[in-house]
């Protein structure tokens, strides 16, 4: 049961963005741009990004936000969904890229302290090819699915224990992508 009453029966950011969508609207538009958008030098699909934002919500143990964007990126990689789970499972020995690997590692240490992001660890992702704005999109992920985290923990929003609704999340997400949802 969430911690403030929030008028709406929606699960997880989606209740907190209904509740104030004055501060719902800018999340959204900063989801949208980091998740679909990206910067024009990334080379990060949105499969990928999505993923991002599935293992910084898992270190986070931030189950809503694990179970929607891996749903999402399971939907978006379409046939190779199976890899996200063996992501989620262990990122070292995931049937990813190792550019990807290297950007998850990046991420998971903005997760934990982003103090802890290194000169080495930035170079280890160039080596495997990952651009100037993959590696800024990768720590931008981490750092705003840390907030988006607390946020949805921090007010207890509602958290689905059916797979199936993390499906429907997913696919919603990723062909309409962060768009506001509409008032009951």
């Amino acid at each position: 049961m969430p911690h403030i009453q929030l008028n709406n029966d929606a699960p997880g950011i989606r209740s907190l963005v209904l509740y104030r969508p004055d501060t719902g609207k800018p999340l959204y538009e900063l989801a949208q741009a980091l998740l679909r958008a990206g910067s024009p030098d990334s080379t990060l699909s949105d499969a990928e990004r999505e993923l991002i934002a599935a293992v910084v919500s898992s270190q986070n143990c931030t189950d809503f936000c694990l179970n929607s964007h891996a749903a999402a990126s399971r939907f978006l990689f379409g046939r190779q969904a199976d890899l996200v789970d063996q992501t989620l499972q262990d990122p070292e020995t995931a049937p990813i890229s190792s550019r990807l690997r290297a950007l998850l590692a990046i991420a998971r240490c903005v997760a934990a302290d982003a103090r802890t992001v290194t000169n080495e660890l930035v170079e280890a992702a160039r080596q495997e090819g990952a651009t100037d704005g993959d590696i800024h999109d990768t720590v931008l992920i981490a750092a705003a699915f840390c907030m988006f985290n607390r946020y949805v923990d921090g007010l207890a929003t509602l958290t689905p224990d059916d797979p199936a609704a993390y499906a429907a999340m997913g696919e919603r997400m990723g062909t309409l992508g962060y768009t506001l949802p509409k008032p009951n």
